[in-house]
């Protein structure tokens, strides 16, 4: 990073010259959401792509005739993909920028998604499935952590959770898309897979409209690229204000600071990584990946009727992640993730205990449901917004790939070993073992995680000291 001075009057005096277009005093709150909305797109791709692996595992292990180990390779080989992006992306994001990663993050969205249409063999759609997950995994990293860097401190919390409720609408979409195009037959699942390349052109599209992240503008020492989209974000006075804010965090940041080796980081990278970890190994993407298998070999459903099962578990998630949208700034970040993994320890002891007791299907589904709202509305935004707040700007990328490789890692674990789970302890053992580590998820938030709504990112870095 070339060395960096704060701003004295002459970048003082710049942010008050011509102003964008559309930009008042206070800056213009419509281009802010403009520019999360099209970055949330990438979100609503992670969601679609890791999801329609739901529907489409049906039809796909009749195709090709797959035993339970091939099926757990076929739904999860996306997430291996995921990890070597997560892996990948903090690095690249912090030489190359934010916005450039994210096209090449659409490109790949949008070839995966035809070569995932197309195979014919199981290792064909494998090879498929890893470059989509290449590309989940440069998203699930940069896409809120685009949306923090541009979002004024007041509405942080609301427009990284925007990202949340892409995704969830992303997967929300991906089983109404598997239900109806579940009656093409035994090759349905192609059209299932194929369908994502349309959201993906248009996130292609859409990303020539946003800027670059003014945060790296900066520490590239692009001043006047970075001065113009903060002051259309938040007007010239606080343009300013911040520019200087900003460039006094990079300049202590240089050299030693830079690195993540330093002492100040422990804690955030500590919290970061177990929460992202315990996110994944509560056991939500069993029921995003597997909720059709688990209808149909446990309560007895048709495949159309396991996916529309799906499709009801998909809106109960939305609609978690809505109330989340409105409140994850007012409540804070800490009290929702405390009401959230509480709020699944014990919706996973009943379902457990109606396991036990052979309860009928509608008990099932509406325990999963309470399971899933809780989990919406708390631990799925939350874990988001707190990886992308509590890094300084200088190591923030590779920072926050650090936890989101965890939480890849701890998803594909989790993934790949649920059936095996399921046939070695059964169903109620599985789902007790993740009502275990939900009340563990519990204990270490009230313990371990700060609270940062309404602090701006410098002073949450400055919290660290």
């Amino acid at each position: 990073m070339p060395p960096q001075a704060v701003p004295g009057p002459a970048l003082r005096q710049a942010a008050t010259g011509p102003l964008p277009p559309a930009t008042g005093p206070a800056g213009s709150t419509g281009y802010v959401y403009l520019i999360a909305a099209v970055a949330a797109l990438g979100g609503l791709l992670f969601g679609f792509d890791t999801a329609i692996i739901n529907g489409a595992l049906v039809f796909l292990k009749k195709d090709f005739g797959l035993t339970d180990a091939q099926t757990e390779l076929a739904a999860s080989s996306i997430l291996f993909g995921a990890v070597a992006g997560a892996a990948i992306a903090g690095w690249l994001t912090d030489r190359y920028g934010r916005r450039r990663l994210l096209f090449g993050a659409a490109m790949l969205f949008t070839l995966s998604a035809l070569a995932a249409a197309v195979p014919r063999t199981l290792t064909e759609f494998v090879v498929a499935r890893l470059a989509g997950g290449l590309a989940i995994g440069v998203a699930s990293l940069l896409v809120p952590l685009y949306i923090a860097e541009i979002a004024p401190a007041r509405i942080r919390g609301q427009l990284v959770t925007l990202n949340q409720l892409a995704i969830v609408s992303g997967i929300l979409l991906a089983y109404i898309a598997s239900y109806y195009l579940a009656g093409l037959g035994l090759a349905s699942w192609r059209w299932m897979f194929a369908s994502a390349a349309l959201p993906s052109l248009l996130f292609m599209l859409t990303l020539l409209l946003v800027p670059e992240s003014p945060r790296w503008l900066l520490g590239q020492g692009r001043e006047a690229e970075a001065l113009g989209t903060l002051t259309r974000l938040n007007g010239p006075a606080a343009a300013a204000a911040e520019a200087e804010e900003i460039q006094a965090a990079l300049l202590a940041e240089q050299g030693e600071e830079a690195s993540l080796r330093q002492p100040r980081l422990r804690r955030p990278l500590r919290i970061a990584v177990v929460l992202a970890v315990l996110q994944q190994i509560t056991g939500i993407n069993t029921i995003l990946y597997y909720g059709s298998i688990i209808f149909t070999e446990h309560s007895g459903q048709s495949a159309s009727s396991a996916i529309g099962a799906n499709a009801l578990i998909g809106g109960i998630n939305f609609a978690g992640t809505i109330v989340a949208l409105f409140v994850i700034d007012r409540v804070g970040r800490k009290p929702l993730l405390l009401f959230a993994s509480g709020g699944m320890a014990l919706a996973l002891g009943a379902l457990v205990v109606a396991l036990q007791l052979h309860a009928p299907g509608p008990w099932l589904l509406g325990l999963i449901m309470l399971y899933v709202a809780c989990f919406a509305v708390g631990l799925g935004p939350g874990v988001w917004v707190v990886i992308t707040e509590i890094f300084p700007n200088a190591v923030r990328g590779r920072a926050a790939s650090l936890a989101t490789v965890a939480l890849w890692v701890a998803c594909t674990l989790i993934s790949f070993t649920f059936l095996s789970l399921v046939k070695a302890a059964g169903l109620a053992g599985a789902f007790g073992l993740y009502a275990v580590l939900s009340a563990l998820t519990f204990v270490f938030v009230w313990r371990a995680v700060p609270e940062t709504k309404g602090r701006t990112l410098e002073e949450i870095e400055q919290g660290w000291q």
